[in-house]
């Protein structure tokens, strides 16, 4: 191993953990547990300055000295603390105000899930959340420094936000997220219930009094000068351009122009159409396209009646799914995953999400599935979101990085997002090739899903490049989808509160069907379906051009 390029990659790690302790106690990792992340401009500064000598260190390591394996690092490594610091340098903390990512809401739904195993870890919990306060005041002062320079957020995620926080401050106190953990094994009832009170009263002197600092602020302060629905991109703040730029290279790995990713999806779109016919006609008795979109989000047989029904169509389908994987793939998870419910804050969280297991075993791999208002929750789309979120999409692809021996640590829990949301993307049609859906009704959801992500690219960069309103996004999805009237609201914010992230989803899902159709027209026969997922797996999330050299590299190798 070249030592200069594993000790700057393990610097990395360390320093990444030491800057994101709660990244670091999800992980499994305990040392940092008492620790609440910094959100100061200054802190902001000092990450930037470390990734820049990360990025510059490793650009001087002579490509030459490095193995085939080292090489794969050193473009990660470069990957990563590049884009990062492209996205810090963003100063996205000043106008980041949004219902879907945001932190107040991540923390109430995840909080739940920390892998407290031992009596210090518990102990050390109470204490971080004592430093809730000085945090949210940071993000607070953030906000400030967007208005003093025009660098705002838009006035309808202002709204929603403000109305999360009002719906946490109202609830009973006695059933605060925060307080309700998983208490450590060894402890008995009165050693439990001792720790529980304490949570108790830091929620109630520092979690709530900084939860209704924030709303306060928002409401007051920024919603006055929020941006309109008609101005809701990046384009309309002063550096917006650039600020889109670094997203674009951040969530695609790419550096591709704004107006190019729009026609890609576009031209996505009209491809689509074909298979809504064809499907439409077997499973309607309508090729109309239209009117395919129109039943699909009307017919009300087509949607759950209980939240019941919407957990069970989840377990059923990940249970299939476990059952078929080994016969596709090489390399399984240790790892199990279950499923779970999305808590607080469903009305605004996406349809499900995927939480990695922790390394210290205290949590297996997480689907969590949202079963809020379930009579909007559509049956053909629910094995697609599963196959997605569980298995075979995130927890063969993160359990497995998880667990790669010989692989520096960083890259067991890189988020290159084009990777991970493409194979989560891929999968959904590679499970109709493993026989895991159970009609042709439910194949519709591949489409569905498929049109909502080529959707995104439309819409991601009419927002954000080509100063689409908010409204023009929501209209352009209901025309082009079959989705759900409430999803795309809470999508399209999301897309406005976080620029760019969803235009991985497709371009990375392209470049696996790619890259994979390279692979079997060269090899012919000679193709095997489980080389190929333990080639694109095998080394932990990548950027989509070294994903490419790894499928060259395994045919180059079979040829």
């Amino acid at each position: 191993m070249n030592n200069a390029l594993a000790t700057l990659a393990e610097n990395f790690n360390e320093q990444t953990l030491l800057d994101y302790p709660t990244t670091a106690l999800f992980r499994g990792d305990h040392r940092y547990d008492d620790q609440i992340e910094d959100l100061s401009r200054e802190a902001e500064d000092n990450r930037i300055a470390f990734l820049d000598s990360v990025v510059e260190k490793a650009r001087a390591i002579d490509p030459a000295d490095l193995a085939a394996a080292e090489q794969i690092t050193s473009e990660v490594l470069i990957f990563e603390a590049e884009t990062e610091a492209g996205e810090l340098r963003s100063r996205m903390a000043e106008f980041a105000v949004d219902p879907v990512s945001g932190f107040h809401v991540v923390f109430l739904q995840l909080v739940g899930q920390l892998p407290i195993t031992e009596p210090e870890h518990a102990e050390a919990v109470v204490e971080k959340f004592s430093k809730f306060g000085g945090a949210f005041d940071q993000g607070i002062a953030r906000l400030r420094q967007g208005l003093a320079t025009e660098r705002v957020p838009v006035a309808a995620l202002c709204e929603r936000v403000i109305g999360q926080l009002d719906g946490y401050l109202a609830s009973p106190i006695e059933a605060d997220p925060f307080i309700h953990l998983p208490a450590p094994g060894a402890w008995d009832e009165t050693q439990t219930a001792t720790w529980r009170t304490a949570l108790q009263d830091v929620v109630s002197a520092t979690i709530r009094p900084a939860y209704l600092r924030l709303r306060d602020a928002i409401h007051d302060e920024v919603l006055p000068k929020a941006r309109p629905g008609d101005k809701a991109g990046v384009r309309w703040l002063p550096d917006g351009e650039e600020v889109y730029a670094r997203a674009i290279h951040r969530h695609t790995s790419l550096q591709m122009p704004p107006l190019d990713i729009h026609n890609i999806g576009l031209a996505e779109i009209a491809d689509l159409e074909r298979e809504y016919a064809e499907l439409g006609q077997a499973v309607l008795a309508t090729s109309d396209v239209p009117e395919i979109y129109r039943r699909l989000r009307e017919d009300t047989s087509l949607r759950f009646e209980t939240a019941e029904q919407v957990k069970q169509a989840g377990a059923d389908s990940l249970a299939r799914a476990k059952a078929a994987m080994g016969d596709w793939f090489g390399k399984l998870p240790q790892a199990d995953c279950v499923m779970a419910e999305i808590g607080v804050g469903g009305e605004d969280a996406p349809l499900a999400y995927y939480l990695p297991p922790s390394t210290d075993g205290a949590r297996p791999g997480t689907f969590f599935i949202n079963t809020t208002d379930p009579d909007t929750r559509t049956r053909y789309e629910s094995e697609a979101l599963a196959f997605h979120e569980s298995i075979p999409g995130h927890h063969l692809q993160l359990a497995i990085a998880q667990e790669l021996e010989g692989v520096e640590e960083f890259r067991k829990h890189a988020l290159v997002n084009a990777y991970v949301e493409g194979w989560g993307l891929y999968t959904e049609r590679l499970a109709d090739e493993m026989g895991l859906y159970s009609s042709d009704a439910a194949r519709f959801g591949i489409l569905s899903f498929d049109s909502w992500r080529a959707g995104r690219l439309v819409v991601d960069t009419g927002i954000h490049a080509l100063g689409w309103s908010r409204q023009e996004a929501i209209d352009y999805m209901t025309e082009n989808s079959p989705q759900a009237p409430n999803n795309i609201v809470n999508e399209i914010d999301r897309y406005i509160g976080w620029p760019g992230q969803a235009l991985g989803y497709k371009m990375g899902q392209r470049e696996f069907f790619r890259v994979r159709k390279m692979a079997e027209d060269r090899l012919g026969e000679a193709f095997n379906i489980k080389g190929f997922h333990d080639v694109v797996l095998g080394s932990g999330p990548v950027p989509l051009e070294t994903l490419g050299n790894l499928v060259e590299a395994w045919v180059e190798s079979l040829s």
